[in-house]
């Protein structure tokens, strides 16, 4: 018993034969192009194995049927030439070619990661998505198929590295192609030669328990569906029978994914009938059961019973002529047209997978355009429709170990970042695309190999946030850096409220008050939620204290035993024990407000000044001349305070950030607005009588559009 015959490799590397070979498919009256082609390649290759190739493969695109331009790009691919004259002579052809021999470093990506984190099998799946999204042209996909198809029929007289490597290439990244796109013949020969050159020994094995070539096979087929057709036509029934044999590595693959013997497989030779009627489909299987022996066991009735992806055909096996099993699927065009291209088709199943709704309706869009070209390849209009943007939404880049990631359409560097790790997303402050520095805003295209350059500890920018400035393209991207602004200023304001808290409740006289029953009488559901409250000024002082008495606390505060301190004649708002109503002002170096802890200081011909306790000028003074001071009671006094705010310059910017010190209900005194290229830098000095107006103000303004900073001075 000999193996299945294979079609041959094409060796000769003399132009007569060149011209000869594709004669025999090609007729010269049908289109210029390819013979210019075919003078080209052999000016450029001579009689070398190069040629020879290029021949090869183009023959193999002939039987494709995708027209002149594809040939002629097969014939082109190894050759291509960069004058003008190359372009004009060849026009599409020339860009097709040019899209083949980009395609040529996909094929070491298959096994070049380094990253043992990857998943093996999203890897090689975002790979074989790589190679869609890289073209805009199916064609340029379509004769890289044929140009691999030659290289693994050529590689049977090569060394056994070669032919496993060509072989692992082929089954997991080309013949997952070729099977999605629904180009059978290649498909089924790619898995044939990969199953022969990996698994040589379980090939002979299935090939010997075969009990006819490939081509008595056919032969036999060919009888079985002139038998049957016959018998339909007897009975008025307008049909479409087709058939053909399994081949070895489809065999195994069904053996192994079922757990059968060779002896429990029924369909190694298969018979496919459509019909236009659902109930033609009964008919049919009643004459295919008058015909042939049916086997027991092996009937499914999918029509009655649809599978969970709504497949819907019937399936009976038989003991057809000779003695030989056949297995026969019954079903209407359009149940056949769902389960080729509908949410039924079955490459996601023979590939298994997660199911992704959205590529599937694009590869259903290119297999529908690949049935379309029988009937219109020698269109000038269908080149159109060969090119495609389908797969443009996303942008296919390689990390420094390998790792293939898909990202949208425009993403940048920092797009790219966030999408490995959130905390490199943070750190990131350069990149390289291929080796070379890049500014952060670069948008990424196909094939590239990112390396992000980060800081060991740091935060996002808020200009990544800017559209204008491009950094960010990606939703999930710009979700994170909110997040952590998000984050930081609810921090902020934890700490701000529980600061405030303190001091309110040393104030009152309140020592024992539980944080979580405030919460609970605030109607908060955790003390951090209230706290941040309190930070940004939801919650006053009056709040407060009704959530202190109705949990039962004594507020001694709230009944004073001696008067407080007023404001003395002068005005001031700041009293200094022992020296009475003295004059003072307030320093201008740091501002103090209430109820910021604060310094009194002694100047030799300046009087007393007033400075908040922190102060970095004060720290440099003469301890010697601080004196302690405290603020004087007076619920009616207010304070001027600057705010600093950095923002994205533009229109209405003014407008908003004067509509949020508006609802607030406070004073503006003086605005000072500075525009510098992209940024605009304002002072503002407004009226505030406690420090929750100030935070709750300054949380507001971090949250106007293109703000970018807002701090007090």
């Amino acid at each position: 018993m000999t193996e299945p015959s294979k079609p041959r490799c094409f060796e000769a590397t003399d132009l007569e034969s060149a011209r000869m070979a594709l004669a025999r498919v090609l007729p010269v009256a049908e289109n210029h192009l390819p013979w210019c082609a075919l003078e080209h390649a052999h000016r450029q290759l001579g009689p070398s194995q190069a040629f020879a190739h290029s021949v090869g493969a183009a023959l193999i695109v002939v039987e494709l049927r995708v027209g002149a331009d594809a040939v002629a790009a097969a014939l082109l691919h190894d050759c291509i030439d960069d004058s003008p004259e190359f372009e004009s002579t060849f026009g599409v052809a020339a860009r097709l070619a040019r899209g083949i021999a980009a395609m040529a470093r996909i094929e070491t990506l298959a096994t070049s990661a380094t990253d043992k984190r990857i998943d093996p099998h999203a890897q090689l799946e975002a790979l074989r998505q790589m190679v869609l999204a890289m073209v805009e042209d199916i064609r340029v996909v379509l004769v890289k198929l044929a140009e691999r198809t030659h290289a693994l029929r050529c590689a049977a007289s090569q060394d056994v590295a070669t032919r496993a490597a060509l072989g692992q290439q082929a089954r997991e990244l080309f013949a997952p192609l070729a099977n999605r796109l629904g180009v059978w013949q290649i498909k089924w020969e790619m898995e044939d030669w990969a199953f022969r050159y990996l698994e040589p020994d379980t090939y002979k094995a299935i090939a010997t328990q075969l009990d006819e070539k490939r081509a008595d096979r056919e032969a036999y087929i060919n009888g079985v569906i002139e038998r049957l057709q016959a018998e339909i036509a007897l009975h008025g029934i307008e049909a479409e029978v087709s058939g053909r044999p399994k081949h070895i590595a489809s065999i195994v693959n069904k053996m192994r994914r079922k757990r059968l013997s060779f002896e429990q497989l029924y369909d190694i030779r298969a018979m496919r009938v459509l019909v236009k009627h659902e109930i033609d489909c009964y008919t049919v299987l009643g004459l295919v059961h008058n015909l042939w022996q049916p086997i027991p066991g092996e009937f499914d009735d999918y029509i009655s019973q649809p599978k969970s992806n709504d497949y819907r055909s019937l399936h009976t096996a038989v003991i057809g002529p000779e003695d030989r099993a056949l297995e026969v699927q019954i079903r209407t065009f359009d149940m056949h047209h769902h389960a080729e291209l509908g949410v039924a088709a079955h490459w996601r199943y023979k590939e298994g997978g997660r199911q992704d709704a959205q590529y599937e309706e694009k590869i259903a869009w290119l297999r529908r355009i690949l049935e379309w070209k029988d009937d219109v390849a020698d269109s000038s209009e269908f080149t159109e429709q060969f090119k495609t943007e389908l797969f443009h939404d996303q942008v296919y880049v390689l990390t420094p170990q390998g790792r293939v990631l898909a990202l949208d359409r425009g993403a940048t560097p920092v797009d790219f970042a966030y999408a490995l790790h959130t905390d490199l997303g943070h750190r990131c402050r350069g990149a390289k695309i291929d080796g070379a520095m890049v500014p952060l805003n670069t948008v990424l295209d196909n094939g590239q190999r990112v390396e992000i350059v980060a800081a060991k500890e740091g935060a996002p920018s808020r200009d990544w946030l800017n559209p204008a400035l491009g950094y960010l393209a990606t939703h999930r991207a710009r979700s994170k850096v909110r997040a952590w602004f998000r984050q930081r200023d609810v921090g902020e304001q934890l700490s701000l409220g529980r600061s405030l808290l303190d001091k309110e409740l040393k104030r009152l006289g309140v020592v024992d008050a539980s944080h979580e029953k405030l919460a609970q009488q605030l109607k908060f559901g955790k003390v951090d939620e209230f706290l941040a409250a309190l930070g940004r000024g939801d919650v006053g002082q009056r709040d407060l204290i009704n959530a202190l008495q109705e949990s039962g606390k004594a507020i001694p505060a709230l009944v004073p035993t001696s008067k407080p301190r007023v404001r003395a004649k002068t005005g001031n708002p700041v009293t200094i024990p022992g020296l009475g109503d003295v004059p003072l002002q307030l320093a201008r170096c740091c501002k103090p407000q209430p109820p910021d802890a604060i310094v009194a200081y002694t100047t030799v011909g300046r009087g007393v000044t007033v400075h908040r306790a922190d102060c970095a000028a004060l720290k440099r003074a003469n301890p010697a001349r601080r004196m302690p001071a405290e603020w004087v009671a007076d619920a009616g006094a207010a304070f001027e305070v600057d705010i600093l705010l950095k923002a994205f310059d533009r229109q209405g910017l003014l407008r908003d950030i004067s509509d949020v010190i508006a609802k607030d209900k406070l004073d503006v005194l003086r605005v000072n607005t500075e525009s510098r290229g992209e940024y605009a830098n304002m002072r503002l000095t407004v009226r505030v009588k406690e420090l929750q107006q100030l935070s709750r103000l300054l949380a507001r303004l971090q949250h106007v559009p293109n703000v970018i900073e807002v701090v007090r001075n």
